[in-house]
């Protein structure tokens, strides 16, 4: 056809043809489509090969074969974590991933194009080639393309430039997928859609799209580089201590070589945290809230200041204009009003109430517009003039813009803004709208007020008991909006923010000055703030240390959303909201955002809980296996001993506390408190039931008849100390803690005691003697962890604080 683009004659045409169905399914056969590889989850046979084929399960796979060799198919009970493992998190990350991916398909914002059958709504992967899009202020660039025609078309490509300020757009410009319209609205023909458009190709190229990291999954994977450098020299010399040099029964050796190596895998960190993990996703999105990356659970547990957006956020979705106080005898202001609210390719809610005030009301002859931004705060309309003059402008803004200081007009706004009313000021001028493109505000002079428009807006119900949520939970609020100073003081005192009536205007503050930076710290509610100053407030929060989560839905939330620790956007917000954030609410409900961070400080406060049991074990084993190495002694456990520690006093509650709530705040420093707590436990524990098990031998004798029962003792002294770990992991006590712990401590007694149990388990206490040393040692190692845990935190206090000595002296320098 001779007015679509071609690429390879030079130029390019602005003419608009739209596609007919047989030319649309023409293009996706040949690949023309906007299919791009875009998942929320892995597909369910990558779940199951990251859950099956993993390092772990290989490791105990070898274990359990080498443990069938030798008969005691007892000792292979291990076996069953290999399965448990796998099922356990396959059957969460299945869960997880159909709850994303049935958000994710609920927030899809979709396309409207225009096609030879008319204009009609489309996913945005059915787009496809020289495909006519039309969008408005708000919407993300879905694929590349060429403007048609534009009507106060701006756009703004910060995400992929990082230049903030937008870009007036007029046909024949080429827009960039990625990008969000500021303000008017546009046709533009596609001419790069899929893999082959802007978007994607940064995306792929890891560009400007920044890949979310965990501090969590960083400082697993540092524990885990530990224990794996141990693991080494430790298993050697395991295998060299039981093979040869007890090889005179090798199925004994075997089984030695096993109980020592198993332990040593912190099988179910990894397995917990992604058990936590998906729990989160599935809980979060019970209340319709969508987690668009993983990492971002872990980052809403150490949200300590909260920024929120007024319109659409604190105030309820809709307005309704509650009166027009008209200040002249016009009776164009309504035609006016209609002008200037048509002219908007996408209304906002302002522009959207006014429109329902006017119906069907006639409307101005509009030569020329500007589009409303959340930069200007104004619109406006050219139109033919019916006096003396030309042409005469009508200008809808906010009136502290619009109107100077001291104009009795704007001293009345003032005073209804103070009641927590939006208002707009009407003004006209006998004169032609200046050139966009002209330096200044791009304002006409002379403005004389026609009219005010009251627009009602009204507080969420549930916003007030999520401000003192905030409140009791020590995170701070920030109110950022670009509304009236008064009105968004007016509506943060009635939410209940901290000082919120004091609000400030923005257009006093300076980003580049020392002292914006100290009113973002000490002031609470902020009006008049442009989108470039919210991202600014942003970052003066996160230079002063503070992890920031963003609350908004409008374009002009958008810098902010994206550059925040957490972008949180509402579901009925801008489509360029939502693509930026990490979590969208569905629901719209300001009262969801507690239960987002509540579930945040869960996940990874339970993670660390269990991390604590589980490095717990690693440490008390490896220590064990190098302390029996070194003195060539047998292994004093077999395999069904240490499963059934693992049982008891790691598994089954791990899981449990790994889902329990958790109201603290995380910090920084995961591996050090974690290693804090797991070191001493794991040095009390090791030295507890090695100076059992010699203790034992020495006085019950060394002999084969004799084995069970020093190895029992040193079992006993083992438990004694590992149910400790776990009573202070499981702090602070709340019934079902205590049910929990006593279910556990009943379970070991019935597995060790009755006569089946001690069968199967190979468990000896007949002697009471074994008794009584194992449990001496036992009182001895947990000793012995509040000993080690006190050195352990002086000699790191110590580190610190000569650190901290070198520091200052070198900031003196």
């Amino acid at each position: 056809m001779a007015d679509r683009i071609d690429p390879g004659a030079g130029g390019i045409t602005t003419a608009r043809a739209p596609l007919t169905a047989a030319e649309v399914a023409e293009r996706r056969a040949r690949g023309d489509a906007n299919v791009i590889e875009s998942r929320t989850s892995r597909s369910f046979g990558e779940i199951f090969r990251a859950n099956a084929f993993t390092r772990v399960n290989g490791i105990y796979l070898v274990m359990f074969l080498l443990i069938l060799g030798t008969g005691y198919f007892i000792d292979g009970l291990f076996g069953l974590l290999i399965i448990v493992n796998s099922v356990v998190g396959m059957v969460q990350e299945v869960r997880a991933k159909r709850t994303l991916d049935r958000l994710a398909l609920l927030s899809k914002a979709p396309a409207r194009v225009e096609r030879a059958d008319g204009v009609s709504e489309v996913d945005v992967e059915e787009l496809v080639q020289d495909d006519i899009v039309l969008v408005a202020a708000g919407d993300q660039i879905p694929v590349d393309g060429i403007v048609l025609d534009a009507t106060g078309f701006e756009v703004d490509e910060s995400l992929l430039t990082g230049e903030s300020e937008p870009v007036l757009a007029g046909p024949g410009y080429e827009l960039k997928s990625g990008s969000f319209v500021a303000a008017g609205s546009a046709a533009f023909r596609a001419t790069a859609v899929g893999e082959h458009a802007y978007a994607a190709r940064l995306a792929k190229e890891a560009s400007e799209f920044r890949k979310p990291t965990s501090q969590l999954r960083a400082g697993i994977d540092q524990i885990l580089k530990y224990v794996t450098w141990a693991l080494i020299p430790v298993g050697v010399l395991t295998i060299v201590n039981q093979i040869w040099g007890h090889a005179e029964d090798w199925r004994n050796a075997v089984r030695g070589l096993v109980a020592a190596l198993v332990p040593m895998v912190p099988e179910g960190l990894v397995l917990m945290t992604s058990v936590a993990m998906a729990v989160g996703v599935i809980r979060l999105g019970r209340r319709n809230c969508l987690v668009q990356d993983l990492p971002a659970i872990e980052q809403l547990a150490r949200v300590d200041v909260v920024c929120t957006d007024k319109t659409g956020t604190l105030t309820e979705d809709g307005m309704r204009v509650g009166a027009v106080e008209r200040l002249a005898d016009d009776a164009r202001i309504d035609a006016a009003l209609a002008a200037i609210g048509r002219a908007e390719g996408k209304p906002n809610a302002s522009m959207a109430a006014i429109l329902e005030y006017v119906g069907d009301a006639p409307a101005l002859t509009v030569q020329t517009s500007v589009a409303f931004s959340s930069a200007r705060k104004w619109a406006a309309v050219q139109c033919p003039a019916t006096g003396a003059a030309a042409v005469e402008s009508w200008v809808l803004g906010a009136p502290d813009v619009l109107l100077p200081e001291g104009d009795a007009v704007r001293t009345r706004s003032d005073a209804l803004a103070a009641e927590g009313l939006r208002v707009l000021a009407l003004t006209r001028v006998d004169a032609a709208l200046p050139d966009p493109e002209a330096s200044g505000d791009g304002l006409p002079a002379g403005l004389v007020p026609t009219a005010l428009v009251i627009l009602d807006q009204r507080l969420r119900a549930e916003a007030p008991g999520a401000i003192a949520y905030f409140a009791q939970q020590d995170v701070g609020i920030k109110v950022i909006s670009g509304d009236n100073a008064a009105a968004v003081g007016a509506i943060a005192a009635e939410a209940g923010v901290p000082n919120g009536r004091d609000a400030v205007d923005a257009r006093t503050l300076d980003p580049d000055s020392a002292h914006f930076d100290a009113q973002v710290r000490a002031r609470t509610a902020f009006g008049r703030v442009t989108p470039t100053q919210k991202r600014a407030m942003v970052h003066a929060l996160q230079g002063d240390g503070r992890v920031v989560a963003m609350t908004g839905d409008g374009v002009n939330d958008v810098l902010a959303l994206k550059d925040a620790d957490v972008g949180v956007a509402m579901g009925s917000g801008s489509p360029a909201a939502r693509a930026v954030s990490r979590i969208v609410l569905l629901d719209n409900s300001f009262a969801t955002l507690p239960h987002v961070v509540a579930e945040g400080r869960r996940v990874i406060g339970n993670i660390e809980r269990v991390a604590t049991l589980f490095l717990t074990k690693t440490l008390y084993s490896i220590l064990l296996a190098l302390l029996v190495a070194v003195t060539a002694v047998p292994f004093p456990f077999f395999p069904r001993h240490v499963t059934l520690i693992a049982w008891f006093t790691i598994g089954i509650p791990a899981f449990f506390l790994a889902l329990a709530p958790n109201t603290a705040r995380a910090q920084d420093g995961f591996v050090r408190r974690v290693l804090d707590a797991a070191v001493p436990g794991g040095i009390g524990a090791a030295l507890a039931s090695y100076g059992a098990y010699l203790t034992a031998r020495a006085v019950l004798g060394t002999g084969h008849d004799t084995a069970k029962l020093t190895s029992s003792t040193a079992f006993l002294a083992l438990v004694i100390v590992a149910f400790f770990v776990l009573i202070t992991v499981a702090h602070p006590f709340r019934p079902w803690k205590i049910a929990l712990v006593g279910a556990m401590i009943g379970g070991m007694l019935v597995a060790i005691l009755t006569p089946l149990g001690s069968r199967i388990f190979d468990v000896d206490l007949h002697d009471a003697r074994a008794v009584l040393i194992a449990c001496a040692f036992g009182a001895a190692g947990i000793g012995v962890r509040y000993a080690a845990r006190a050195l352990l935190r002086a000699v790191y206090g110590a580190v610190t604080r000569r650190r901290q000595r070198r520091e200052a002296v070198a900031g003196q320098r």
